[in-house]
């Protein structure tokens, strides 16, 4: 292992390859940044770079640009709580808030500090786990995943404040209905369409977010609208010191999350936005009643989802560089890259290339370190964007929500139906529906059903792979244990003598 990080040492140190590796974290960071875009649209924008550079530099920029945009894609989600990332969803339920609450520079500083520690942890474990976990990954069959699923759905729990249950279910119910919407993945032909050809591909989740969150937040604020100069305090923007105790709190937020996002980064198709979600959702449980609660500024609430979305970003390349299976569309770009570049990544690559390999997981340790000395002395300019008197910034929001949806597919029936979703969400929000239980249904729809077509097959149209499978038993056991837990609460403090 040592010659390996003397290897990959080597290798990043060069001139060339430092270079290019600032540069995928600048070029990752602004456009992680962007509402709308992502580490996708990050790493495509880089290839025609990539493709004139040597494999070791092109590969250590390409995957500098993705963690670099999970590492910034917290930014838009914190100051005008629109998710510059999939993944950084989760960290506007308590980012967005605390930043209105006149703390941006603070939220922004646990994010970075999180992201940091996600990474760096994550890559500490790819380093020394990766051989088996990768065995531990290929053991997790359909009914494991359909299994995985409905635990992610059960969280839904976690996003419910009191008496919140039955509204929590409902917006997961209508997640899981919007994710039905295309084609169906069995049969291969339309379903609820509505005769519309625009919606044969399904939602974009994209579209769904920004709609919830950013426009509808605009919407909103447009209902709202005073005289006021911002969204926030002017005079508490560059508010970044942490405490002892802020740090004492967080830190073992962010280890258990960058955990349980490495773990789950590891599993082809879950991805770092599930694996922020989760987090969020654990650690909402483990806070019990602390304050300030989850969802209104809870410093906890943005550590946890970074550190776990960065983790997660780091634990997909253990299946793309052991296996050659990409877990995400963004390591599906990366696989491409690699092919493209005569590198075949799987069990051979640790022998074949061993340079690539462990290149890329010592450069992940520097760039992380990069993306914090890069982020922490532009937070005071970059929370200034609150600043910006609210008659400005609201239509620059309204602008950006809009105009990113349309540059991803350049269709103005998304744009319609933007609208028609962000007005659905201006009436949910007034209702005091939650919208990340939606989110979550959304996300995991797809799936989870994918996963109970194939469980099905597999055991001839039988529910009995519930129970058959060991590791599909436990987790549906976990599953109905937190399911249970609000109730199981409730009723124990009734029966409390005060």
């Amino acid at each position: 292992m040592w010659e390996g990080i003397t290897m990959g040492l080597t290798t990043v140190f060069t001139l060339q390859n430092a270079a290019f590796l600032m540069l995928g974290c600048l070029a990752g960071t602004f456009i992680g940044m962007l509402p709308g875009l992502g580490p996708m649209t990050a790493i495509a924008l880089m290839i025609p770079v990539a493709s004139t550079l040597e494999p070791g530099a092109g590969i250590i920029m390409m995957a500098a640009v993705y963690y670099g945009a999970i590492f910034g894609g917290s930014t838009s989600s914190i100051l005008i709580n629109a998710p510059g990332v999939a993944s950084t969803v989760a960290t506007s339920f308590d980012g967005f808030p605390m930043a209105r609450a006149g703390f941006p520079g603070k939220a922004l500083a646990i994010a970075a500090t999180a992201s940091f520690w996600g990474g760096i942890l994550g890559a500490l474990l790819l380093l020394i786990a990766a051989p088996y976990l990768a065995r531990i990954s290929l053991s997790f069959q359909s009914t494991d995943y359909f299994a995985l699923m409905v635990l992610g759905l059960v969280t839904v729990s976690a996003f419910a404040g009191r008496d919140g249950m039955l509204k929590a279910l409902a917006m997961v119910v209508l997640g899981l209905m919007l994710s039905t919407v295309g084609v169906d993945p069995t049969q291969g032909i339309p379903r609820f369409t509505l005769g519309q050809l625009d919606l044969v591909d399904g939602i974009s989740f994209l579209l769904l977010v920004m709609a919830t969150f950013a426009l509808s937040e605009a919407l909103l604020g447009i209902m709202r609208f005073s005289r006021e100069q911002g969204l926030a305090d002017g005079r508490a923007l560059g508010a970044l010191r942490l405490s002892r105790r802020e740090i004492g709190d967080i830190a073992p937020a962010a280890t258990r999350s960058s955990a349980l996002g490495f773990l789950v980064g590891l599993l082809p198709g879950a991805g770092a936005t599930i694996a922020s979600l989760l987090a969020w959702g654990a650690e909402e449980r483990l806070a019990g009643k602390a304050k300030p609660a989850f969802g209104e500024g809870a410093p906890r609430g943005i550590a946890a989802p970074e550190a776990a979305n960065n983790a997660a970003a780091t634990g997909s390349f253990v299946p793309l560089l052991t296996l050659g299976i990409p877990g995400s569309g963004t390591t599906a770009i990366l696989l491409g890259a690699l092919i493209a570049y005569g590198i075949q990544p799987g069990p051979l690559l640790y022998i074949n290339e061993p340079e690539i390999f462990w290149s890329v997981i010592v450069s992940m340790w520097i760039g992380n370190v990069i993306l914090l000395v890069l982020n922490l002395p532009l937070i005071p300019y970059i929370a200034r964007l609150l600043a910006v008197p609210r008659q400005f910034l609201l239509p620059l929001i309204l602008f950006f929500s809009l105009i990113g949806v349309y540059f991803v597919s350049f269709n103005t029936f998304d744009i319609q139906l933007m609208v028609i979703f962000a007005a659905a969400a201006v009436g949910l929000r007034l209702l005091d529906f939650p919208m990340a239980p939606m989110i979550l249904g959304f996300i995991l729809g797809g799936l989870m059903e994918e996963n109970l077509s194939r469980a099905m097959l597999i055991y001839d149209q039988s529910w009995s792979f519930l129970w058959q499978r060991p590791l599909t038993l436990a987790i549906m056991i976990t599953a109905m244990v937190i399911l249970a837990g609000p109730f199981l609460r409730e009723r124990f403090a009734r029966r409390s003598p005060d």
